[in-house]
This record gives C-alpha cells, structure tokens and sequence, in this order.
C-alpha cells in the first residue's frame, strides 16, 4: 500500500505561490509533500529558486494537516550542518510533528556558489554521514564541540528544540548511497522506480523504515500539449547518468537539454490526460518496494492537475492507497 504526496516544485514557482499550492494540496487530500531545496534552478525557463526555510515557515502558518519535508537539502557545502539543524528544528516546531527533513549529496549546481571545490562521490557520502551526526548531536539539547574530518562545530548548543524531534531521509539514486541510507537514515527518499535501490536500502538497515519516491508528471487536456510543456520546462529530466551532479550552471543543462529530445523527456515525464499512464507508474513505485509516492506537476496549471488525480487517478488506485486517502479519494 502506499500514501500519496504531492511535490512543491521551488524551481518553478516563487514563494507565495509555493504556500498557496501547499494548501491546495492539503485541501485536495494529500497527507504530505516535498519542497525541492536548490539555490538555482535547473534551467532559466524554470525561473525561481526561493530560500527553501523562509518558505516552510509560510506553509507553516498556511496549512494545518499536511506533512512537510525537504526534497532535498544538501547539508554540507553551501551551508553549514550546525545551520541546518537549527534551520530543521525551528521549522519542526512550526510544523509540530508535520515536518521531516529530507537530506542528499546535493549538486554542483547549487553547492559551487561558496567557492569550495566540488568533491567526488564517496566524499560527499563521507560528507553527508558526518553532516547528520551533527544535527542529531545538536538535536539531543546539548553544547558541542566537534572536530571531524570535514566539519568543526564550536560550542554550540540548540535551545528551540521540537517535541518530537524530525526524522531524516536520505535520498539515493545508486545502491551505495542507499545503503549510506539505511545505516543513517530514517527512510528513504528515491526519484525512479528502483527495486535494487530500495533492495540496497533495506539490507544495511533500512527495513521496515518508509520509502518515498518522486514522480514527475506534466497533465495538460491533451498530450500533446504536455509533452511540450515537459520538454521546455522540464528538458533536465532526460539528462541522464552523473551531469545532473556534476554541472555547474543552467546554461550547462540547457546545453546539455540540446542533445535531449521531446521523446528522451516523455521516457521519464508521465505526459497527458490518460490516468492510466499514470496509475501504471505509481505502481511501478509501488511493485519497487516504495510505501509513499509523491507526484511533481510540471508546468503552471497545478490546479488541473490536482482535479485530475482527484477525480480520475485516484478513485482508480483502489486498495494500492492507504486508508485514509481511500476514503477522502484524495487529490
């Protein structure tokens, strides 16, 4: 069975924009949703890129139900740990017990702009393990000092604190960053249908624990008009492999989207007004072994988008959804 999610997409929306969809969400039945942390967006046509923290607290002053977690931040380059974990724990008191902090490796993209060198795979992993033990350091209450291999942290102590205190997930696309994943984490956060990702995830400590996974979508009234709505918008979808960590600008992606066709980007964009193209991948999601699946609406008509599943995806995902979202026929 899984929970249905909804993606809060800061690449293409400012800020208020962001709260109001927050709340169609909650309004439409999701229980929860992701908001993208990136200090740019892919490609100039996105057009934004918001403070991803200065947002959550509008969500959290707009909306009363729906959980809200971090799809992702990187908390190891572009800011401090010791900042996140301030940042999470003031945003989990806004949001009491509705608020999850989802964390990555992160991109070049959005991790460059500080000037430090962009560091190879297994030493964000590195990076990244020794960045949560921070936070949850920080998140006992008490003063510290640390001098690790990558971070000092002098001391420091967080008084806000939330009852309770965030889970973190940690995001994986490859199986030695899931099984990172399992032996740190919370739960797991994913982008594609993976089954050796979760697989990966579960036997270094992970079972048992939820698995979200994002999937990207653009309705229109016809297809047509939603793949070309995917590949203008959303072109860095059929870029595949290491770039999308490893360029440095969105010139870079949408040079790199030159060599992408229309066709490349409906692969992996769920494209028009058939629910079952989109029923047959969140089940995909679901036969991988992910338990909450959260969808990203490319493109500007949220709304419609939000009527359709309401009205044509959702009734049809019978006994797959969860309880609660069976019986509000959720978004």
């Amino acid at each position: 069975m899984i929970e249905l999610g909804y993606t809060l997409s800061s690449e293409e929306f400012p800020p208020l924009e962001l709260v109001k969809h927050a709340r169609m969400a909650e309004d439409a039945g999701f229980t929860f949703a992701l908001i993208s942390d990136h200090y740019h967006p892919w490609v100039d046509s996105q057009g934004h890129s918001p403070f991803v923290w200065s947002t959550i607290g509008g969500v959290a002053a707009s909306t009363e139900r729906i959980r809200i977690g971090t799809g992702v931040t990187c908390p190891t380059m572009r800011i401090h740990p010791a900042i996140i974990a301030q940042a999470a724990a003031t945003c989990a008191a806004m949001l009491p017990g509705r608020f999850f902090l989802g964390v990555g490796t992160g991109e070049n993209l959005n991790e460059h702009i500080t000037g430090e060198r962009w560091p190879s795979a297994n030493v964000r992993r590195e990076m990244l393990e020794e960045a949560v033990w921070i936070i949850r350091k920080l998140w006992s209450g008490e003063n510290v000092d640390h001098e690790g291999s990558f971070y000092q942290v002098v001391d420091a102590r967080i008084y806000t604190l939330p009852d309770p205190l965030p889970e973190i997930y940690v995001a994986a696309s490859g199986e030695h960053a899931a099984e990172l994943a399992g032996e740190i984490g919370d739960g797991l956060i994913g982008v594609a249908p993976a089954k050796n990702v979760v697989q990966a995830f579960e036997a270094a400590g992970g079972r048992g624990k939820p698995k979200y996974g994002q999937l990207t979508v653009c309705w229109a009234k016809d297809e047509a008009s939603a793949r070309k709505t995917a590949y203008e918008i959303w072109p860095n979808a059929g870029i595949t492999g290491e770039l999308s960590a490893e360029l440095p600008l969105p010139r870079h992606f949408e040079q790199a989207s030159k060599m992408v066709s229309a066709d490349d980007v409906a692969k992996d964009v769920v494209c028009g007004p058939d629910p079952q193209k989109h029923i047959e991948q969140i089940r995909k999601y679901a036969n991988a072994g992910f338990d909450h699946v959260y969808v990203h609406q490319v493109g500007p008509d949220q709304q419609g988008f939000i009527d359709f599943y309401q009205r044509e995806v959702v009734p049809q995902l019978g006994d797959l959804l969860v309880e609660r979202q069976r019986k509000r026929r959720v978004a």
